[in-house]
């Protein structure tokens, strides 16, 4: 590797660095606006102006290579300066041109305590201006409910055009006019169409564009940071929730290189409204077909009464998406006490089953894996709208080099090229059988990946469909030494601790939806399952944080706190153990779940052995002990879960492929209770109906 001087400390670095990673590398520090690490490089703003020994003036080192400095007269390695009196009147140059048409609104800017602008004016700048002109007024776009624009701030370092194009592959930004006319804009002025629209805003080293929901609302100065976990899907993104006091004010990325990377999806961000509205916030009990509030006393002695007497098969539980692993455990160690054996997680009806080993419902390659296939087929999944960042990794991976993606299922937008092989079941049989042209580009594959979304595996023929994909990985060495490649995708946040825990019907018991049928159990208790109609004529306890579907239909109602409220462990839908911390207090008489079900416990007759959160963990950790290896994936063995996959499930149907989600926006009661996410779902909707005319 090529040597290189950074301000007298020696470095090497590969080739293809450029001069502002090679100086990182040193220790300097380089300010920047365009730059980027995970976008193109622009070369627009000039702020990282350094000087290298040769150069008639100074060059903008995001934008030149190591590979391109030349070595002294005697062959010495290339010399920069970072600190030098030619860079320090340069930088100041840059940052008096940038402020000639920046307003002075900083004390009314949202941006004000964690404005790279700020930032850079106090470090690099000069406290006077020469430029006596007019500044230049710019009129304020509309880029739709999430993203609030001050395009007078804009000082066209392009980063939200790049990411709209790059990562999030949609043409929403763009921009017109040259020079001073130059703008950043929607062209059409109408709302962006990408589920990671508002991830412009965190690129926004300035205060142009700002999350709209959370203006004006509070100071960064304010606010409580607390490092947690996102379950509004499976993928489990790393997120910093800030609080004020006992609310939410707004949730935002935090790096995770393995999962995230820095992004998430709108829905993750912006459910912040639907945390504290229809909120379940005291116990209630039905009585004369009405709900009316209820102590947690005579909660728990309406449970204990109608449970007596009742035979332990007439009696079930549910465990809802965005569960923990510590309440999933809880309750199934209360049902076990009660000799209860009709348990389900699975709401949606997926035939996923911890019987055929770890390795049959997790995804198996890893998300940072996706970047090392070189052939992928999806079988009855839309990841833009399951897994968002799964499908922002699969775009990285096709950006880096293109690869052949062949998709089975409903032909959509996956903001990247696609072969759209067939609609339903026959398609992959033909690929199985070798007689569809796809078959022969996943055998030359050395590192085939086979996605398999919930949208195959909950219908009646799921079983089938699963045989079909672990064969198909069997038959195309997807299984080969140091490479798993069968990827079960979910989008349930509790779904792979609850199959690690067991808690699903053992054989002969009863299903989620053979629970939810009439007259199948007496009592059911429903931990926050929140997608599933149950039948009348069942005793229903739901225990759960908003008044969604299932408190409609409960006779008793158990307020419990939301993921922000409590701290919890989840697995993600690779099978990383992550932990959520808690950021706020829940409303109310609510409580945590586990702490519910130890007191309702004790009323049953069945009290649970353990007192704290810590006692239950020890517990939890002692029955599944790759619980306790946070931030880890305890592998499956896929070659033994395909070998008992192989021959599983009969003939397959004839019906395509339906995905499983209908609303991206309006997934789980979180979202539902959330007038920012009914704005963008009618948004969406009326993109669709549009579309279609």
């Amino acid at each position: 590797m090529p040597k290189i001087i950074v301000d007298d400390i020696e470095v090497e670095v590969p080739a293809e660095y450029t001069l502002l990673q090679a100086a990182e590398m040193a220790g300097a520090e380089i300010p920047r606006f365009c730059f980027h690490e995970r976008l193109s490089i622009a070369g627009n703003c000039r702020m990282c102006l350094v000087e290298l020994k040769g150069a008639p003036k100074p060059v903008a080192s995001c934008a030149y290579a190591v590979r391109d400095c030349r070595p002294g007269p005697n062959g010495e390695p290339p010399v920069v300066l970072t600190k030098s009196p030619t860079v320090k009147k340069a930088r100041e140059g840059v940052m008096e041109f940038l402020l000639i048409n920046h307003p002075l609104d900083c004390p009314i800017c949202d941006q004000g305590g964690e404005c790279d602008l700020q930032d850079q004016a106090m470090a690099y700048g000069v406290d006077t201006s020469r430029f006596a002109e007019n500044k230049r007024a710019v009129e304020d776009k509309y880029l739709g409910p999430l993203v609030r624009t001050s395009m007078n701030r804009c000082i066209h370092c392009t980063r939200c055009v790049r990411f709209a194009t790059e990562i999030a592959g949609v043409p929403d930004l763009g921009t017109i006019g040259r020079g001073e006319d130059m703008e950043i804009t929607s062209y059409l002025e109408r709302a962006m169409g990408s589920e990671l629209q508002s991830c412009v805003a965190d690129l926004c080293p300035v205060g142009a564009l700002l999350n709209k929901p959370y203006s004006f609302n509070a100071r960064p100065w304010e606010l409580t940071k607390t490092e947690s976990v996102d379950v509004m899907d499976a993928v489990g993104s790393n997120i910093r929730v800030d609080s004020r006091g006992r609310e939410v004010m707004r949730i935002l990325p935090r790096v995770n290189e393995l999962i995230n990377e820095e992004w998430i999806h709108d829905k993750t961000r912006h459910i912040v409204d639907g945390l504290r509205r229809q909120r379940l916030d005291r116990p209630y009990v039905r009585e004369n077909g009405k709900l009316r509030p209820a102590t947690w006393n005579e909660a728990f002695e309406t449970i204990a009464a109608r449970l007596r007497g009742v035979a332990p098969e007439r009696v079930g539980a549910l465990v809802g998406d965005l569960a923990g692993a510590e309440e999933i455990f809880a309750l199934k160690a209360l049902m076990d006490g009660l000799g209860v054996k009709n348990l389900d997680a699975r709401q949606d009806g997926t035939v996923l089953h911890p019987a055929y080993g770890r390795a049959s419902y997790i995804f198996n390659p890893s998300i940072i894996g996706i970047e090392d296939a070189d052939a992928v087929l999806i079988v009855g999944a839309n990841p833009r709208i399951e897994a968002s960042l799964v499908n922002v990794r699969l775009r990285k991976r096709w950006r880096r080099s293109p690869l052949p993606i062949g998709l089975i299922g409903e032909n959509v937008d996956l903001t990247y090229p696609v072969q759209h092989l067939g609609a339903g079941p026959d398609t992959l049989a033909d690929v199985l059988s070798g007689s569809h042209s796809f078959a022969e580009i996943l055998r030359k594959a050395e590192r085939p990946l086979v996605i398999v979304g919930q949208g195959a595996l909950t219908r009646p023929d799921g079983l089938a469909i699963l045989a079909m994909a672990a064969r198909l990985v069997r038959e195309f060495g997807g299984a080969a030494e140091g490479w798993n490649g069968l990827a079960i995708l979910h989008t349930a946040a509790s779904r792979v601790a609850a199959l690690d825990l067991g808690f699903v019907p053992e054989e002969g018991s009863l299903t989620a939806r053979e629970m939810a049928q009439a007259g199948a159990v007496d009592v059911l208790f429903n931990l926050g399952a929140d997608e599933i109609d149950v039948a009348p004529g069942a005793f229903v306890v739901y225990q759960g944080t908003h008044g969604d579907r299932g408190a409609h239909r409960a006779d008793v109602i158990l307020p419990s706190a939301t993921y922000t409220e409590k701290t919890g462990t989840y697995v993600n839908t690779e099978g990383r153990v992550q932990l959520a911390n808690r950021a706020a207090f829940p409303p109310g008489e609510a409580r945590e779940d586990w702490a519910i079900l130890r007191a309702l416990s004790e009323r049953l007759g069945a009290k649970l052995p353990f007192d704290s959160l810590m006692q239950l963990r020890q517990r939890l950790y002692a029955a599944a002990p790759h619980f306790a290896d946070i931030d880890s994936i305890a592998a499956g063995n896929l070659a033994e879960s395909i070998d008992m996959l192989a021959g599983l499930g009969d003939q397959p149907g004839r019906e395509p492929f339906r995905g499983p989600i209908e609303d991206f926006y309006l997934t789980n009661p979180i979202a539902r209770a959330s007038g920012i996410m009914a704005e963008c779902s009618a948004l969406a909707h009326g993109a669709k109906l549009e579309a279609a005319e």
